[in-house]
């Protein structure tokens, strides 16, 4: 599992200009304390960014638009952005990464499809003279450093959520486990996280990794499970995302269950949040993409710049990858999000409005939560 320095703090998306020089105890060892004046280069920088796919709502709704719009603000409008998505295909991704190394790119934001298969491109973009900074998943490969979000913390919240929700069941609970892709170290992290919450409350009778994350693969491995263990054995779920859970509640439908047993999520999607109020879906994690966003897109500008003191003082964090140790990282911390604090979280920060939560025969749900 990834090591991570816990003095990793949370990044404010209106605030990473201001993250303290001395934040954890200073720069991190090897900066830009060195003597060796770091090359400058202007507001004329150009930043690309590369992301897996469009099956989460998240990517095109929020990463790349937030993004976008941080480098414009921070380069007044000179800097240059380029963007693609590999639709859940390593290998066109592979190809985006060398079509960026050849556009001659400053620096690349990297949300890798597989964190395996992106390594040699890396190495090739670093070759070149290309910063590379791993987005949301930790690639392998040489990059400069990683910005996301803490996963044992995500796993630790599912996990602990979903024991909380299932009671004074203890260890007679049977529970199913979706997990993530086995390409993605996310998932790894967030599977061995909740795993940890749950093998000593409760039985895991089947646990299953998901390819692509895709809610239909999802929906297989629960029809797989039902057959197992019989759906009115099943007390609930761990689905390691929102997509997912639709797959999971979908095969629980059709084998005639009309009362959801608890399931987790992950991303807080809208149609996740809908289902949170409906009670099919008990809970999800909330993840502040624009905290995300906007340091990744700070840290990409401020390292192609040469402005290493700024760089560094966003990524106070240390993380080990299989192959590169102690990577400058930026930890953006998480909530469990649940029917009574949506208007606490994905409300108040804008994610979505009431009025899009509550639309489409979702009112009489939304009134019975307080949401109005």
């Amino acid at each position: 599992m990834n090591t991570r320095m816990r003095c990793a703090t949370k990044a404010g998306a209106a605030s990473v200009l201001l993250v303290s020089l001395t934040a954890c105890g200073g720069l991190l060892p090897g900066g830009s304390s060195d003597s060796a004046a770091p090359v400058r280069k202007g507001n004329d920088v150009k930043i690309g960014l590369l992301l897996p796919e469009k099956e989460a709502t998240r990517y095109e709704k929020f990463d790349q638009p937030i993004i976008k719009k941080q480098i414009s603000e921070l380069t007044d409008g000179q800097g240059k952005f380029v963007y693609a998505n590999a639709d859940q295909d390593a290998d066109l991704q592979n190809q985006q990464l060398q079509k960026m190394i050849d556009d001659k790119v400053d620096t690349v934001i990297v949300d890798a499809v597989d964190a395996h298969t992106i390594a040699a491109s890396v190495k090739k973009a670093k070759d070149a003279g290309i910063h590379v900074i791993a987005y949301d998943r930790l690639a392998e490969g040489p990059v400069d450093a990683f910005v996301g979000f803490d996963n044992e913390l995500v796993g630790q919240t599912q996990g602990k959520e979903l024991v909380a929700a299932l009671g004074t069941q203890g260890k007679k609970a049977k529970v199913v486990m979706i997990n993530g892709s086995p390409t993605d170290p996310n998932a790894k992290d967030f599977k061995s996280s909740a795993q940890e919450e749950l093998e000593n409350s409760v039985t895991i009778a089947a646990s299953y990794d998901t390819v692509a994350w895709k809610p239909q693969n999802a929906k297989a491995n629960m029809q797989q499970a039902i057959t197992k263990l019989g759906a009115s054995n099943i007390a609930g779920v761990y689905s390691a995302n929102d997509g997912m859970a639709a797959g999971v509640i979908a095969a629980l439908k059709e084998a005639g269950v009309t009362k959801m047993p608890p399931i987790t999520g992950q991303d807080a999607e809208l149609a996740a949040v809908r289902r949170i109020l409906t009670g099919d879906q008990y809970m999800s994690v909330y993840k502040p993409y624009p905290d995300e966003a906007a340091t990744a897109a700070e840290m990409a500008v401020r390292i192609a710049q040469g402005r290493d003191i700024e760089f560094e003082a966003l990524a106070t964090g240390r993380t080990d990858s299989p192959t590169t140790k102690q990577i400058h990282t930026a930890s953006v911390s998480v909530v469990a999000l649940k029917r009574t604090n949506i208007k606490q979280t994905v409300v108040k920060d804008k994610i979505y409005t009431i009025k899009q939560i509550c639309s489409d025969g979702y009112a009489d749900a939304c009134a019975e939560a307080g949401l109005k």
